[in-house]
């Protein structure tokens, strides 16, 4: 069997209303500055990074996850409005969340542990945003992108009931499995 290396990562992947507002807004931005990068994956919230993991161990993984998730209880998130990272990212802001931190450090320990994925920066400087727009931005079209941004609204709260597991295929991140949270 061939050894292929696929790219993964952990994210909160909102279903229903979240998930239409949020890409809506994407598709906004596309429309009106032509910013479609953020359009690659669906709207959510990383909590690890992409990684790379052998592509035939996948339901080794899954089921490693699996096992995390079910010690981790539901919780609720508020998003509320918008916020940038330097002149690179738009994104929803994610209200600061205690739950959200501790579930986040612990999966990380886990990866690190469990997985022997490499802890990166992102692992310890978390900061939990829903992007809207990035990659594809231009810096000197910023000021433009953000005034335009600031005239939508966003608030929501979102019951996080599962984390999801994606993968990149074909170019675009796609949800191949969801982990149900305390069960």
């Amino acid at each position: 069997m061939a050894y292929t290396q696929a790219k993964y990562f952990l994210a909160i992947v909102p279903e229903g209303l979240v998930q239409l507002q949020a890409t809506a807004l994407k598709n906004l931005m596309k429309e009106k500055f032509n910013l479609k990068y953020a359009l690659k994956s669906p709207a959510h919230i990383t909590l690890k990074m992409p990684f790379l993991w052998n592509e035939n161990k996948e339901e080794k993984l899954g089921d490693l996850l699996a096992g995390f998730c079910r010690s981790i209880e539901p919780f609720s998130l508020n998003l509320n409005g918008f916020d940038k990272f330097g002149k690179r990212v738009i994104f929803i802001h994610v209200k600061k969340n205690q739950d959200l931190t501790d579930i986040q450090l612990l999966l990380s320990k886990f990866c690190k542990t469990e997985l022997k994925l490499v802890e990166e920066l992102s692992d310890r400087a978390y900061h939990p945003h829903m992007t809207i727009a990035f990659k594809d931005i231009k810096p000197k079209l910023f000021d433009a992108y953000w005034a335009f941004i600031k005239t939508q609204t966003f608030k929501e709260k979102l019951e996080v009931n599962d984390i999801a597991l994606l993968k990149k295929v074909e170019g675009r991140w796609e949800v191949v499995r969801r982990f149900d949270l305390g069960k």
